[in-house]
């Protein structure tokens, strides 16, 4: 199974980098789970820079995308360059997800028509205006498209991408290895909280 983050200039290192770790978690042949940018190079808006594994345009063929977020989302919906080669991803063969502000670019991209998505506060009244209802919820999926809200929401979008391409007990057992030591099962209990009750039976 290929996951390919997109990750894009002005990156916020919680919402790429946390699913890129819980993702690693899970340890069978052909897992791979590649950053995915514009650029060889993308630096984060703390300024931390790393290097991309996959090309943008291949994330065309990952089962699973997760659309991260950053300071510059809304420069990135405006790069046609950009939206049109991001045109390519069909919830129709890939789960598609998206963190905070990457809610912005499914909005943008007619991924959220009639779906109800989460997002951080910041970008919520951007998402509005391009005519999606947000919810006050950290986790929300319909079909092979999710949403998250706020930064440690990234551990939630690990949490249903892991339990749809793999099993629930990979992502239990991803979630209770990246857990604090002494609250390992209130913080696996709190991901299967919000995200089982948008499982579908069958993975994609």
């Amino acid at each position: 199974m290929q996951i390919a983050i997109l990750t894009f200039d002005g990156f916020n290192e919680l919402d790429s980098l946390i699913a890129l770790g819980i993702l690693n978690r899970v340890r069978v042949p052909g897992w791979k789970v590649s950053i995915a940018s514009p650029t060889p190079q993308v630096r984060s808006m703390n300024g931390v820079t790393i290097d991309a594994t996959m090309d943008l345009g291949e994330a065309w063929g990952a089962d699973a995308v997760i659309i991260g977020s950053g300071s510059k989302t809304r420069e990135v919906v405006e790069d046609l360059a950009i939206m049109s080669v991001l045109r390519g991803l069909d919830p129709e063969r890939q789960l598609l997800a998206a963190q905070c502000s990457g809610a912005l670019v499914m909005a943008r991209l007619g991924l959220l028509d009639d779906v109800p998505a989460c997002t951080d506060t910041i970008t919520k009244p951007w998402v509005v205006a391009a005519g999606v209802e947000v919810l006050n919820q950290p986790f929300f999926a319909r079909g092979n498209v999710a949403t998250a809200g706020g930064c440690l929401a990234s551990t939630y979008l690990a949490t249903w991408v892991i339990a749809r391409l793999h099993s629930l007990e990979a992502a239990k057992d991803a979630m209770h290895y990246v857990a604090p030591v002494g609250e390992k099962d209130e913080y696996v209990a709190r991901a299967l909280q919000n995200v089982t009750p948008y499982l579908m039976p069958a993975r994609i």
